[in-house]
Parts: C-alpha cells; structure tokens; sequence
C-alpha cells in the first residue's frame, strides 16, 4: 500500500509539473504574440503618420507645411541613427556609451515631436508662424547631434573595415609567396647556387648517377609522385557563387 501510496505521489506531482510548464509555456506564447502585434502595429502607425507628415510637406504651404518637413526630418534623422548605432553595438561595445547618450537626446526629441504635434492643432496660423523660428532651431540641434552621432559610428566601422583588409591582404601576399616556393627553388637550381642537389652540377655522370641512387631525396618504386594540389572547390562555398546546376541524362 504504501509503494502504491508513493507512485501515486510521484504520478501526481509529475502530473502537475507538465500541467505548470505547459501553462508557462502558454503564457510565454502569449506575451511573446502580444509584443509582435505591438510591433506591428507600432510600425504601421509610423509608416502611416510619415506618409501623411510627407504628403502635407509637399501638398502644404506656409505654417503647416514647414511643420510637417521639421517633424518629418526630425523623424527620419532620429531613426536612421537609432538603427545605425542599434546594429553597430552588437559588433563595437564601445558604441553602447554613444546609444545612451542617443536615448537621453531621443527624449529631447520626442518632446519637440509632441510640441509640434499640438501646434498643428492650433487654429491661430498667425501664432504658428511666430513659433516656426525657434522650433526650427531645435529641430536643427537635435538633427545636427543625432546625425553626428551616426556618421561617427559609421566612420569607425569603415576604418576598422579597412584596417582589417589591409592586414588581411598582407598576410594573403605572405601566404601567396610561400605557396610559390617552387619558384625560388627552380632558380636556384637552374644557376648551381648552393641548395641544389649533390652532383647535379658535376660533369661526372656517373657520380651523379650513383648520388641519384643512393640520394633519398628520389621517389621510391611504385610511389605516387608529389604535387601541388589545390582544395577541392565543392568543399567551400561562398554566397556570391552560383550553385553547379545537376548534370541531366536523357
């Protein structure tokens, strides 16, 4: 009684840990779908206000219009330098110090967005124009900081490109000379400098003849002779080579 006792315990408690995970599992599954909708809606209400803020840019004269083109700057500079500093950090850690200093100014700039967005809203277009001054000049401040930002981080990814080709291409030319090796070789023989074989400058063919036999530098009987090969090209692939098309029969 007491085992059967024990493996009901054991049954139960099993039971109710898959009936936990598999709840946790569900929740996780939920979170996870609510933020993808987010997501997707998020940028759908930015690519909806970017389009209109670009058709009142073009559509628009006077106050209206020059608030649209400065929230629409301010806009597109904001995030085409969140993503360049969003996707440099993951390679330079030494971005993530420039990121920070993006978030504070983001919050510069989400309150002038809201700004403007209010005084969209104001039916005294002649009060507008009189605040068109100086919110064009923060809109220039912010601007000018965030694409600083960007262009920076964007320079240091090409120069450390760049050095790391250099240092790359000098080890290739090393490397290239040291698989021609046969070419220095060659001409040492041809011109009888020291590193060519015994007796191959002798006029004695016989003692040549008897080095040559007693040499071990010659291949042996039924032996492969060596050669330069090269790596199979079916064994590397790079994505800028087109795949070999299947051979067909017919």
């Amino acid at each position: 009684m007491e085992a059967e006792a024990a493996i009901i315990t054991i049954m139960a408690l099993l039971f109710l840990s898959f009936v936990a995970l598999g709840v946790y599992a569900t929740v996780r599954a939920a979170k996870a779908a609510k933020r993808g909708v987010d997501r997707t809606i998020d940028q759908a209400r930015r690519t909806v206000e970017d389009t209109t803020l670009r058709a009142k840019s073009y559509g628009q004269t006077g106050a209206a219009g020059e608030l649209a083109r400065l929230r629409l700057s301010l806009r597109t500079s904001m995030r085409a330098t969140q993503e360049a500093l969003q996707a440099g950090v993951h390679e330079d850690a030494s971005l993530k110090e420039s990121l920070e200093l993006f978030h504070r100014l983001s919050a510069h700039g989400l309150e002038l967005d809201e700004d403007m967005k209010r005084i969209e809203r104001e039916p005294d277009r002649a009060w507008v124009a009189g605040q068109l001054p100086e919110l064009t000049a923060r809109t220039e401040r912010i601007t000018s900081s965030a694409d600083a930002l960007r262009r920076a981080a964007r320079e240091r990814a090409l120069r450390f490109a760049e050095d790391d080709l250099s240092s790359l291409s000098a080890q290739i030319d090393v490397e290239a000379g040291a698989l021609r090796h046969w070419t220095t070789t060659g001409t040492d023989t041809a011109s009888g400098t020291p590193g060519t074989a015994p007796g191959a400058a002798s006029g004695n063919p016989a003692q040549g003849g008897r080095g040559a036999a007693s040499g071990s530098s010659a291949p042996a009987a039924g032996s492969e002779p060596s050669a330069i090969t090269a790596p199979d090209p079916r064994l590397t692939s790079y994505p800028w080579e087109k795949s070999a098309r299947p051979e067909t029969t017919t």
